[in-house]
């Protein structure tokens, strides 16, 4: 394994994040979804694998899912300041209008119920989830930065928005003397591609550092899917979101990624991830594991290097995609 620094944070990561949002049950768990039982063995050959960056969110199973994370890593860890947690705020946790967003009142209660549920003092990279139309970000802006005065946070980060409302924020926080962003959780892997415009370039030019989301376009780029329709993997079959994310054109990406994978002998797995590590300024893909072999080919693409030739041939195919990943 290999480390990097997580943007301008003094928060050193490993070069893949386990994200933990398969781990979890109850009545909004997916069908795919393990139990803590089926986890462990998952994220103790991550730990084993030197995989020290753990990514999660209070809306995952409604919470079960940072229970697990919290009880996991303690479990697998000798000390807290062994390993760096991440979670997410935004989305509703609860019936009522303060129970979701990113108001004062509701990252405040949010924040603490977190921690209660990982059992930790703090959380070493506290993220928006999404953009809040409804909330001024100068709001959310000052109370993410009283969070890391008062130490229950070291360090802040956001996930899918338009560039130009992160930059927004970016020089907001700047200009009040606010703890900036550190890190951008974007939708980018070889199928979509559209970060490459704005928000890349703009987390180049801040010193952000990337943390993608579906590295592996939610199985796609590994054969779970064919053309024909036919699903490979009771996830395939029964993810309604893949399947408003990607297009047909998109297989013709796919088939490029075989063809490098079938040429170097390695799984279509590893030469995506291989790609996308290698993109600045990606610091650590978020990969989803429910078995062994999906954490050994991740640890295994951070040492693979990719030619001009597999990468131009990986990249050729693609076509420009409407804006995805974003509330509005």
């Amino acid at each position: 394994m290999r480390y990097v620094q997580l943007g301008g944070s003094d928060l050193k990561v490993s070069r893949i994040c386990l994200g933990m949002m398969s781990y979890g049950g109850g009545p909004t768990a997916q069908k795919w979804f393990l139990d803590e039982e089926a986890a462990e063995p998952v994220v103790r050959h991550a730990v084993e694998a030197g995989v020290t960056f753990f990514d999660t969110a209070d809306m995952y199973s409604s919470g079960l899912s940072e229970e697990i994370t919290g009880r996991l890593l303690s479990r697998l860890f000798p000390r807290r300041e062994d390993y760096v947690l991440a979670t997410k705020v935004y989305f509703p946790m609860g019936p009522g209008p303060d129970d979701r967003g990113l108001s004062r009142k509701h990252i405040t209660k949010a924040i603490d119920a977190s921690l209660r549920r990982l059992g930790t003092d703090y959380v070493d990279l506290y993220q928006i989830h999404r953009w809040d139309y409804d909330t001024p970000i100068e709001e959310t802006l000052e109370v993410l930065h009283e969070l890391v005065a008062a130490g229950k946070v070291r360090a802040l980060g956001a996930s899918s928005m338009w560039a130009w409302q992160f930059a927004k924020a970016q020089h907001l926080a700047r200009a009040n003397g606010w703890t900036p962003f550190v890190s951008m959780q974007n939708y980018y892997n070889l199928l979509y591609r559209e970060e490459e415009r704005e928000m890349i370039p703009l987390c180049r030019d801040e010193n952000v550092s990337c943390i993608p989301w579906s590295p592996l376009a939610r199985g796609m780029l590994t054969g779970t899917r064919d053309r024909d329709g036919a699903h490979r993997t009771l996830r395939s079959g029964n993810d309604q979101l893949a399947r408003r994310l990607y297009e047909e054109a998109d297989f013709d990406v796919v088939d490029a990624l075989r063809t490098v994978a079938t040429a170097r002998d390695l799984p279509p797995a590893r030469i995506a991830l291989a790609w996308l590590l290698a993109k600045p300024p990606v610091a650590a893909p978020i990969v989803g594991a429910t078995r062994a072999s999906h954490v050994t080919d991740a640890a295994a693409a951070v040492d693979l290097v990719l030619t001009d030739d597999e990468i131009a041939t990986l990249e050729a195919p693609y076509r420009p995609h409407r804006v995805l990943g974003l509330r509005r």
